[in-house]
């Protein structure tokens, strides 16, 4: 496998009327955009990402319209010339909401992968983010594997969260993932969240000083970290 992508891919969704009309879809490389009536879908139209990829995304919210991002399958970091990395950038105007949640990524061995997301809100926006990611294949140690997220409000800094997963022997000690095999994060952003911090199975939920909660969730398996984080978010909106 030799090569190598830069992607430039873009949406932009806009409130017309009592809808929210997409009024732009820019596929690149392997990022492949797809609307349907429910959401905006990323499909992979190659493998990967490779090690050497450079992928971008930039997402837009306008005032008052609501976008749904999902993708139509797992996203396999994988090994090759250097380091991968997919950067997401994501606005929201004013009373926009965002909800971005993609199939999980797992981290095959040998890849050197770095997801980032910037994500602007502006007042009153709400915003829903869940990243899953899967420590290698099945009996696989997996490769390395770091990603970061910085929401602001309004300009002002709500969340700065990163996961450095580079050494198994760091990360698989108790006070990281201990014997985890996968991990996951869902953040909310709105009102009316509770604010009662939680911690137990494999679970913590972390109120933010703003209008947020950070919910990060561990487990053995795909299967019980969705249910784990399913669970999680009920609590929080129920």
């Amino acid at each position: 496998m030799t090569r190598l992508y830069t992607a430039r891919a873009g949406l932009a969704a806009e409130r017309s009327g009592d809808t929210t009309r997409v009024t732009r879809l820019r596929s690149d490389g392997p990022i492949a955009l797809r609307e349907t009536a429910e959401a905006v879908y990323l499909v992979g139209a190659a493998a990967g990402p490779l090690g050497g990829d450079d992928l971008e995304l930039d997402i837009v919210v306008g005032p008052g319209a609501r976008l749904n991002v999902r993708s139509t399958a797992a996203a396999l970091a994988l090994p090759g010339r250097g380091e991968s990395c997919l950067a997401i950038r994501a606005t929201v105007g004013e009373g926009g909401h965002l909800d971005f949640a993609p199939e999980p990524t797992v981290a095959a061995k040998g890849c050197h992968h770095r997801a980032v997301a910037d994500i602007a809100l502006g007042e009153g926006a709400t915003l829903r983010w869940r990243e899953e990611l899967i420590l290698g294949r099945h009996k696989e140690v997996p490769g390395r594997h770091s990603s970061r997220f910085d929401v602001t409000i309004e300009g002002v800094p709500l969340l700065r969260h990163e996961l450095c997963l580079h050494d198994p022997d760091v990360f698989a000690t108790s006070a990281v993932l201990g014997d985890a095999k996968a991990v996951g994060s869902l953040l909310l952003v709105g009102t009316g969240l509770p604010r009662d911090p939680y911690a137990a199975d494999g679970v913590s939920v972390l109120p933010l000083a703003g209008p947020g909660v950070l919910i990060t969730v561990t487990a053995d398996d795909s299967a019980e970290l969705r249910r784990r984080l399913d669970r999680a978010e009920a609590a929080q909106v129920a």
